[in-house]
């Protein structure tokens, strides 16, 4: 799936495996608390420039019940070359079903240069910013952003973030309205709070967030799989992964910038 390939797998004799294949290898059953169910896998960058990539891998039954997944990061995967690597379940949830298979259930790519920092990393531009993975409740979603000023220099905001919408292909996505505020998506959200100016002292860290309602009525449903995100004008991009499925709304409500509280 979109360069990801699953090489080989690597199921305990605990757990009763799959029709036996080449690249099938039943290891000695570990203890409990490591399943020790794991899969190889590459990620190859057919593009023309460096990419990150994240992918999920599902870890199923032989009827495709998911009983576990594990999200791996593969960053800075320059055009024309394959990176390889190891996925591993670990600890099985209490009551698990056998597992025979592991598959590549989604992948996300994003520019290297705007992918978000990992964990505990601090990017050159000193300012770290990354999204939640959003709230939804009667067909409202949320999806949350964070800025943190990571850095040694105090960080002025004005405002609202700036955003591009973009689609599978990294192509931007034409006939959304974005709104600053709730947009009339929904009231009492603390979206209409008025933007303010703020400055971050290193350590400090602001919030924001994006606001839809996922209908379909007339019209063609749009998802956006990915947003490029400027905290301010001038900032350096940032590319995130929120999946907005806007339904036939075509309406984005952006909150602006408020300092997070301590």
């Amino acid at each position: 799936m979109d360069g990801v390939r699953i090489t080989s797998v690597t199921i305990p004799t605990a757990t009763p495996s799959p029709t036996p294949s080449d690249h099938l290898v039943h290891a000695d059953p570990l203890p409990a608390a490591d399943s020790g169910i794991s899969a190889t896998y590459e990620v190859t960058n057919s593009g023309g420039r460096a990419l990150t990539y994240t992918v999920l891998f599902d870890f199923t039954t032989d009827s495709g019940a998911v009983m576990g997944n594990h999200s791996e990061t593969v960053r800075s995967v320059a055009p024309g070359t394959t990176k390889r690597g190891t996925v591993r379940l670990g600890a099985l949830a209490p009551g698990s079903s056998q597992i025979s298979r592991i598959k590549v259930a989604q992948v996300t790519r994003v520019p290297a240069a705007e992918a978000p920092p990992a964990p505990g990393v601090c990017p050159p531009s000193g300012i770290r910013l990354t999204n939640d993975d959003g709230d939804a409740a009667m067909g409202l979603r949320v999806v949350g952003l964070r800025l943190e000023n990571c850095g040694k220099r105090d960080y002025a905001l004005d405002g609202y973030p700036r955003l591009e919408l973009l689609d599978d292909d990294l192509a931007p996505v034409r006939g959304v309205q974005i709104f600053h505020g709730s947009g009339g998506i929904s009231t009492g959200s603390g979206f209409d709070d008025p933007a303010r100016p703020l400055v971050l002292k290193p350590g400090q860290s602001a919030v924001s967030g994006l606001m839809w309602r996922n209908l379909t009525e007339y019209g063609t449903a749009v998802n956006v799989p990915y947003v490029r995100v400027r905290a301010k004008e001038g900032a350096a991009p940032v590319t995130v992964t929120p999946h907005l499925d806007l339904g036939t709304t075509g309406k984005l409500a952006v909150r602006a910038w408020t300092r997070e509280a301590s």
